[in-house]
This record gives C-alpha cells, sequence and structure tokens, in this order.
C-alpha cells in the first residue's frame, strides 16, 4: 500500500453493537486504485483483518459479504 496520495476512508458501517465482544466494523479504503477492506472486531482496540483488491467491484463484493448476516449494519459518516 503505496502511493502518492492519502488513503481515502469510502465506507464504514457498523453492526449497531456496542461492547468489545460485539461490535464490528467494515470499512472500504480507496489509495491510488487500490481498494482495500478493513474488518474490525472489537472496537478500536480489538482485531483487524485487511484485504486488498485491484477492483473497487471485488472490495465492495468483500464488504457485501462481511455485512451478510443478522446484524443491523449502520452506514456511519
Amino acid at each position: 500500500m503505496c502511493s502518492t496520495m492519502a488513503m481515502e476512508k469510502r465506507k464504514h458501517y457498523w453492526n449497531g453493537r456496542w461492547g468489545r465482544l460485539a461490535r464490528h466494523d467494515v470499512l472500504l479504503y480507496e489509495d491510488g486504485g487500490q481498494w482495500m477492506v478493513e474488518h474490525r472486531t472489537g472496537g478500536v482496540e480489538g482485531r483487524t483483518q485487511w484485504a486488498e483488491y485491484d477492483l473497487e467491484d471485488a472490495a465492495l463484493d468483500r464488504v457485501r459479504d462481511l455485512l451478510a448476516g443478522g446484524d443491523e449494519w449502520r452506514e456511519l459518516l
């Protein structure tokens, strides 16, 4: 992940649950044509998994996969 531009957060979703064990966040970033998806469990101090994609559509597919399920996901600004 190296470019002359700053990595820009494009989307941020939260599962609506509070607490270190229950909270999940999914974030989509773009950096010079590279797309990154961050899946964070446990809030800011929790665990983070990153996936990198060459195409926006592939990154969005991963975001949709992560948002599938029983949680009531909310988009944060």
